[in-house]
């Protein structure tokens, strides 16, 4: 199968994607076409020899073919007129605004286009931290308690506690706050990210695990749950700086807390419409209780060091994946209307 990596994207997580797709290119075992989406929107067609940091950075990519969109997929412009580059299904690889907000979702699908990725409804609610905790809601798995609050206004919750711009991932704008001199800067950086901050209770030491997993032909198919290793938080560089080399292992973890653990993934993958995506959820165990910390709809180079066999993985999803059914419009009710009265302006 042909893969389209679609990435970049107009997004404070930008050059988070360009290293994601970096990753997959090494991990997964296919036929890949790369798509770059630059920070004006445009599309590019990057050869596979030309993935490297430092030629999105040096701006090199402009000199590469410009790509458009059409009922199917990309295409190029040339003097004998448009053409196909070949792909049978896409992958959305694009992180935070563009990619995981649903604009990408909502083209592809307007276009007809096959790929793996959250749908448009997915997206917006994961998107989001705060409607991500009314899903989570809805499908019955616990999260912290929390409160939201917007420029000039101040946490109610009892220190120590966490800022998290609504709307980031990555760990973009997220501090811990554990004095209130600690808050004014606090509430600065995160509000340079977001109109919106998410707070929470934080909880020095507590144990988090991830899971990862997708819907194929075959049902839900899950990663290993892994235990990344943090300091205080997992921050940017422990979740960015190291997941294309990370070696990951099976937390060291009772069945009992794996099952609760694969069980809330279960009620989020379903309950949150995420067919057609490969996922993580990020969970805390606290006393014995599994709480969803946060969803990543588009993970860091979809998370393929969770998977024993990635590139199989990635093909029976791309194989299950549906094209929705293009309604059918023949104006029978207009046609209708003029038969019996004449005509209609």
């Amino acid at each position: 199968m042909n893969y389209g990596i679609v990435f970049g994207g107009a997004s404070w997580e930008h050059e988070i994607s360009i290293v994601s797709a970096i990753a997959i290119k090494r991990a997964l075992k296919a036929n890949l076409k790369f798509i770059f989406v630059d920070a004006n929107r445009e599309f590019y067609l990057i050869e596979p020899s030309d993935m490297r940091a430092n030629f999105f950075s040096s701006k090199k990519y402009k000199k590469c073919k410009k790509l458009y969109l059409k009922d199917g997929g990309f295409i190029t412009h040339n003097i004998f007129g448009v053409k196909s580059i070949g792909v049978d299904c896409y992958i959305n690889l694009i992180h935070g605004c563009d990619g995981e907000d649903g604009k990408i979702a909502g083209l592809f699908e307007f276009y007809s286009l096959k790929f793996i990725g959250p749908r448009l409804e997915a997206s917006v609610m994961s998107y989001s931290k705060v409607l991500t905790k009314f899903l989570a809601l809805k499908c019955g798995v616990k999260t912290l308690k929390y409160e939201v609050i917007t420029r000039g206004q101040k946490p109610n919750l009892s220190l120590p506690y966490i800022l998290k711009p609504s709307h980031l991932g990555s760990s973009i704008g997220v501090s811990v706050v554990s004095s209130q001199k600690e808050l004014d800067y606090a509430l600065d950086v995160g509000f340079e990210f977001d109109k919106e901050i998410l707070v929470e209770p934080f909880i020095d030491g507590v144990r988090e695990f991830n899971l990862a997993g997708f819907m194929s032909d075959n049902g839900l198919e899950l990663s290993i749950i892994e235990e990344p290793k943090k300091d205080k938080m997992l921050d940017f560089n422990q979740k960015y700086m190291s997941f294309s080399s990370s070696n990951s292992q099976e937390a060291d973890i009772s069945d009992k807390i794996k099952d609760k653990i694969k069980e809330a993934f279960n009620r989020i993958y379903i309950g949150g419409g995420f067919d057609g995506a490969i996922i993580r959820c990020d969970f805390f165990v606290i006393d014995d209780e599994v709480y969803l910390n946060e969803i990543n709809p588009n993970p860091g180079s979809l998370a393929n060091y969770l998977f024993s066999d990635f590139t199989s993985s990635i093909n029976r999803l791309a194989n299950s994946v549906k094209i929705e059914r293009k309604i059918p419009v023949d104006y029978k009710y207009i046609n209708s209307i003029t038969s019996n009265k004449g005509k209609l302006a």
